[in-house]
């Protein structure tokens, strides 16, 4: 095979983006206004703030808003873990990030697989957030080999998609046939199934073991249960939600409304109940219905270093010591009022944060800068002067608790349960088949390669001081 025939991995990622879009908003009309809604809400939102437009011009990301989306699946065993790390991985995605949920209630733990280089990024910034079930933790030990033995006979990739991932893997990348025929083959995956693989007595016990668990073990394969929009303003979003005739969770997770937003923010639509049919004690199908699937947008704001995000996990424990906010939304704005209060303690100007060792940044010559030769200052004389300008690093990655609040608000308001917290990253890199990317190393990278690009102006050695 020719090397110039080979697609690239950023372009077969696009395709399939906008293929899991178009199928997602035809399985869930919703979604399609929600999107619809988001857009509005982010061209509105440029429009009254000229500085936003040129600030994500500067960064290269305004193309990106409108594609700007990720998704989200959950997976039954480490073999079904370990070929979803090689089909990702021929669309440009790797698992960045570990995430434990069980200390939230949700007995799985997850990674996100997404491009990772600014190229990447900037073309096409799809990921998908990627949990596994954690069996270990369901307490009935009958119940636990009969999940089991479910899960270890189904089948989620088609034979075709992964003799394309060997393909894939062989060639060093696919053509542009096999490209759009793996784009297919893999989408099977993520679609959804009316027929469920258990019967109606096994759901219900899989359902009061934990709503996730039924929705993991249940059908032939891990559909697709949300995509997201990228917004700008979250906050408008979420109110405007009802007048479209869809019904938001009760609080957006993660940090409050802030003038310079951090690490990420998100909202739902709440989950519909849809028709399933389970297998009947006759062999034949019994009608019942499922919840499961969703609509939700997140708003990104500064990735935080580790002394940034011990602070923010801080101060997001000491608002939930003040008020838990409740599943049924009776308390969602006291539970706001205090988020708000509880974070006056995180600076809120991009040079306070920046500054402070909050945030990671992007720096850059200024035109000023750039004429300057034959002349060495330290950082922050030369952002005084003038010579050099700073900008958020966009937190590409995901938050746990975020994740279980929206996890558990379409779960049902019975679904948060106690778990004994038991993180087991080395397991799951294990069963994954890799280590995972570290977040903040990956940041603190970016972060200092902005800074050598500005060798010419700042004493380096300073500067890392």
């Amino acid at each position: 095979m020719k090397a110039n025939s080979i697609l690239s991995a950023d372009s077969i990622r696009s395709d399939f983006s906008a293929a899991m879009s178009a199928m997602y908003r035809d399985e869930v009309p919703a979604y399609g206004t929600l999107m619809a809604l988001v857009a509005k809400v982010n061209d509105e939102t440029l429009a009254a703030d000229p500085h936003l437009r040129d600030r994500l011009e500067a960064t290269d990301s305004l193309e990106r808003i409108s594609e700007e989306r990720h998704g989200a699946i959950r997976l039954g065993t480490p073999e079904e873990l370990s070929m979803m790390r090689r089909v990702f991985a021929v669309m440009g995605m790797f698992p960045v990030g570990y995430y434990d949920l069980s200390t939230a209630g949700v007995p799985v733990h997850s990674t996100a697989f997404r491009p990772v280089g600014a190229e990447s990024l900037s073309r096409n910034p799809f990921r998908v957030f990627t949990s596994l079930l954690r069996l270990d933790l369901i307490a009935d030990e009958a119940l636990r080999r009969e999940a089991a033995n479910v899960l270890a006979a189904r089948r989620i990739f088609t034979d075709e998609a992964v003799r394309l991932v060997e393909k894939a893997e062989r060639d060093g990348g696919l053509d542009t046939a096999d490209a759009a025929r793996f784009v297919a083959e893999v989408l099977e995956t993520f679609r959804w199934h009316d027929h469920a693989i258990v019967s109606t007595d096994m759901y219900k016990r899989l359902h009061d073991a934990h709503r996730l668990i039924a929705d993991v073990v249940s059908f032939k394969g891990p559909h697709i249960n949300h995509l997201t929009p990228r917004t700008l303003d979250i906050d408008k979003v979420q109110a405007r939600m009802p007048q479209e005739g869809i019904a938001p969770k009760a609080i957006v997770e993660g940090p409050p409304t802030r003038n310079c937003s951090i690490l990420l923010r998100q909202t739902s639509f709440k989950a519909l109940e849809e028709a399933v049919s389970f297998i009947g004690a006759d062999g034949g199908w019994q009608e019942g219905s499922h919840t499961a699937r969703f609509g939700e947008i997140e708003q990104r704001g500064v990735a935080l270093t580790p002394k940034g995000r011990a602070l923010y996990d801080k101060l997001l424990n000491d608002t939930r010591a003040r008020v838990r906010p409740a599943a049924d939304g009776s308390n969602a704005a006291e539970y706001e009022a205090a988020l708000a209060d509880v974070f006056k303690a995180f600076p809120d100007t991009w040079d306070g944060i920046r500054k402070a060792g909050l945030g990671y940044f992007r720096y850059a010559l200024t035109k000023k800068g750039q004429s300057v030769t034959g002349r060495s200052a330290d950082l922050e004389t030369a952002i005084e002067a003038g010579l050099i300008q700073f900008d958020p690093i966009v937190y590409e990655d995901f938050l746990p608790v975020s994740a279980a609040g929206i996890f558990q608000s379409n779960l049902g308001d019975d679904a948060t349960q106690d778990f004994v917290a038991s993180p087991n990253q080395v397991m799951f890199e294990r069963d994954l088949g890799a280590t995972v990317l570290d977040e903040f190393a990956h940041y603190a990278g970016i972060e200092r390669a902005s800074l050598e690009k500005c060798l010419g102006i700042v004493n380096m050695a300073t500067a890392a001081e």
